[in-house]
């Protein structure tokens, strides 16, 4: 069974970093697409970062400078060091993986879509509040 478990968030203040984890089991990690995303209470699930296997990112606007994904396959973990937070990012982080399908130029498209992702972690709390 495929298992995605996230780990490293918490509270801190305004302009403050926290790092993510996400470690995957039971998957070829090398060969996923892995994403970033968040949830809070009454919104819709939003894709916050992308990375595939040839380490391509994407970000979403919000995000794009403070935030930074990476992945090591060797440890089947995937990162989201998250710099310059602001009380916005608070939320619920979860991390997912899938397959990509079908040409590079249509899946890229959607890499930040939750359509795009087959396994999910259950997430971990980010608060960001003076």
């Amino acid at each position: 069974e495929v298992q995605l478990v996230e780990s490293g968030g918490g509270s801190v203040q305004p302009g403050g970093s926290l790092r993510l984890s996400c470690v995957a089991s039971e998957l070829t990690f090398s060969s996923y697409v892995l994403g970033w995303f968040r949830q809070s209470p009454g919104k819709e699930r939003e894709g916050v970062a992308a990375i595939d296997s040839t380490n391509w990112t994407r970000y979403t606007d919000s995000v794009k400078g403070r935030f930074f994904i990476s992945r090591d396959n060797a440890k089947n973990t995937l990162y989201l060091q998250m710099d310059s937070l602001e009380p916005e990012d608070t939320a619920t982080y979860h991390c997912a993986a899938g397959l990509p399908r079908g040409p590079r130029i249509q899946w890229v498209r959607s890499v930040l879509s939750q359509s795009a992702y087959s396994f999910w972690g259950q997430g971990t709390q980010v608060t960001v509040s003076s």
